[in-house]
């Protein structure tokens, strides 16, 4: 099943400075407002999609409203007053390089909802990698409902090591029609994008992706003994805006007939496919801090949970260094005041180790309220912390990238705080748009 469509793009005509136009994902340095008070700075007057989106950090804030009310006012208005243009249908390759060896590449394309599910236990073609709260959805729907643009900010992965999507259209950039190339602000580095017009070359690059779901290729590539649902693509980053898109669309589609919903635009979400395997992307563990912890009374809950279970848990006294983990052996590294050792899973029914910790930490933090948890991401941090009376630091083994979409088919969803994908400057901008509601 093709779960694509090809978009009309919409960018901002021509003259347009695009170095104010553009602007980082709204779920984006949340706890720290003087970065969107910087970014107003920097864009004053002029066009932005600054004003087309709600930056996360003023969510719940006495000014909510009028910011929302604002945005869908501005949307109009650059429609209205064609600020905003439609492009030719395609899809739009896209260059970002942050300084690093590496440029990230990707492709902007129109997803079906219809093909996506964002509750746990789902098995759609399209699924997060991490579990959804469904509590953030509503307020981000405040500002879906009465939006006429979509401006993407969602990655959606594709496991495809062989680099015959993405890898293939990078070497002909020349042969497409470059549509933007700036800086970007607050150290987001420079972004370059190509309209690959409707045709043979995007009927191509869709056949190619669903080829990466073909039932023997999937079973082979995997290893899979037995039947699983196929995976085409994964959510890698703005899995809530996603889910929102699709909440919204369940909305919209109950007032809709069946030939109505077939081509409403609101059923198809704009997102940037890119590849697992590029080499740009770093997958990182997300490593956790245990606060208020007897460590010997832990060990023996950790072992009473997986042994029933059916796995079994060693526990050794001392480490000097993170050990790797394999199929058969699931390891964590941990650090308290007295000292530092591993805690190895033997034959874990889970597919990833993060899932393998987290599934017995959810269940270990539901029976002691004292105990809190946070989520860190540099080792350092994690001995700090971990080392201190009462506390518990456990680092998490290396990430292979083959192992996220893996982990998604056997375990579902993967928990919660899984893996990080770059630091927060890397994360998308805001360029492209499309019409979602006619106005």
């Amino acid at each position: 099943m093709n779960c694509l469509r090809v978009p009309r793009i919409l960018m901002p005509k021509e003259g347009t400075d695009l170095y104010k136009w553009s602007v980082i994902a709204c779920d984006q340095y949340t706890s720290q407002p003087e970065y969107w008070k910087e970014a107003e700075k920097i864009v004053g007057d002029a066009p932005s999609t600054l004003k087309l989106t709600l930056p996360e950090v003023y969510l719940g804030g006495l000014d909510e409203k009028g910011r929302v009310e604002a945005i869908h006012q501005n949307m109009e208005d650059y429609i209205k007053n064609g600020i905003l243009q439609e492009l030719p249908a395609g899809f739009v390759l896209v260059k970002r390089s942050f300084g690093k060896q590496d440029s990230r590449y990707g492709i902007v394309v129109e997803i079906d909802l219809e093909t996506y599910e964002y509750r746990k236990g789902e098995h759609s073609l399209t699924r997060p990698t991490e579990m959804t709260v469904e509590e953030r959805i509503p307020p981000r729907l405040r500002v879906r409902q009465q939006a006429v643009v979509e401006l993407p900010h969602i990655m959606l992965l594709i496991d495809d090591p062989e680099g015959s999507v993405i890898e293939s259209l990078v070497k002909r950039t020349d042969s497409f029609r470059q549509i933007y190339d700036t800086e970007l602000m607050l150290k987001g580095g420079h972004i370059s994008g190509w309209l690959i017009p409707e045709g043979k070359e995007t009927d191509m690059i869709m056949n190619k992706i669903e080829q990466l779901a073909d039932p023997k290729v999937f079973q082979e590539k995997y290893g899979l003994k037995e039947e699983y649902p196929l995976l085409n693509f994964a959510v890698g980053d703005g899995n809530h805006s996603m889910a929102t898109a699709k909440a919204a669309w369940e909305q919209i589609k109950e007032g809709l007939t069946e030939e109505e919903r077939k081509v409403h635009p609101a059923r198809y979400c704009l997102c940037e496919i890119v590849n697992i395997h590029d080499k740009s992307l770093e997958v990182e563990p997300i490593h956790r801090v245990l606060f208020g912890i007897e460590k010997e009374e832990f060990f023996k809950a950790a072992k009473a949970y997986y042994e029933e279970k059916g796995c079994r848990v060693e526990v050794e006294k001392q480490a000097d260094a993170v050990p790797g983990s394999s199929e058969e052996v699931h390891c964590f590294t941990y650090c308290h005041e007295s000292g530092s050792g591993v805690i190895k899973i033997i034959d874990p029914i889970w597919g990833i180790a993060a899932a393998t910790i987290q599934t017995f930490l959810d269940a270990y933090l539901a029976e002691h309220k004292e105990t809190r948890i946070d989520y860190i991401h540099g080792m350092d941090v994690v001995e700090r912390l971990g080392t201190k009376e009462g506390n518990m630091g456990l680092l998490l083994p290396e990430i292979h990238k083959e192992d996220l979409f893996k982990g998604v088919i056997l375990d579902g969803v993967l928990p919660r705080k899984t893996f990080s994908m770059g630091e927060a400057n890397e994360k998308r901008y805001y360029m492209e748009g499309k019409i979602i509601r006619k106005i």
